[in-house]
Parts: structure tokens; C-alpha cells; sequence
């Protein structure tokens, strides 16, 4: 079993998911980013925009290592 946080992973699927504790230590910041915002500026508005924003780019990390290639920006291919 691996640790990820206060999570165990079997070791199955961190062998198949190199990626795994990489991933969960980006999401791991983006919390604490969010929570720091809260904190700071005492909005939760705020703090939701800073850890979706946060989160997105531990979702496109993700990605990449799983499939070698960033994803494609989706406000950037318009069929009109």
C-alpha cells in the first residue's frame, strides 16, 4: 500500500499511475491555496475561484502524465 495523505492506494494502481503522488501533492496545494484565501481575504468566493482555478491545473497535470500531451483548450476551437 502506498500513502497518499490520509489515503492508502494499492500498490497495483500507483504502479499503473506513476503520476499518483505528484497529482495528489498539486491537489493537496490547491486546497491549502484556497484555505489560505479564505483565511486572508475572508471570502468564500474567492477561495472557491483560487481552488477551482488551482484544481484545474492539477486536472491538466494529471493529463499530462497519463497521456503524454496537455489538453486541448476548449475556448480555443470553436465550430461555428
Amino acid at each position: 500500500m502506498v500513502n497518499l495523505g490520509l489515503s492508502r492506494v494499492d500498490d497495483a494502481v500507483a504502479a499503473k499511475h506513476p503520476g499518483l503522488g505528484e497529482y495528489a501533492a498539486c491537489q493537496s496545494n490547491a486546497f491549502m491555496k484556497g484555505v489560505f484565501t479564505f483565511i486572508t481575504v475572508a471570502g468564500s468566493v474567492a477561495s472557491y475561484w483560487v481552488t477551482r482555478v488551482e484544481s484545474q491545473k492539477c486536472s491538466n497535470l494529471w493529463l499530462f502524465l497519463e497521456t503524454g500531451q496537455l489538453p486541448k483548450d476548449a475556448g480555443t476551437d470553436r465550430h461555428s
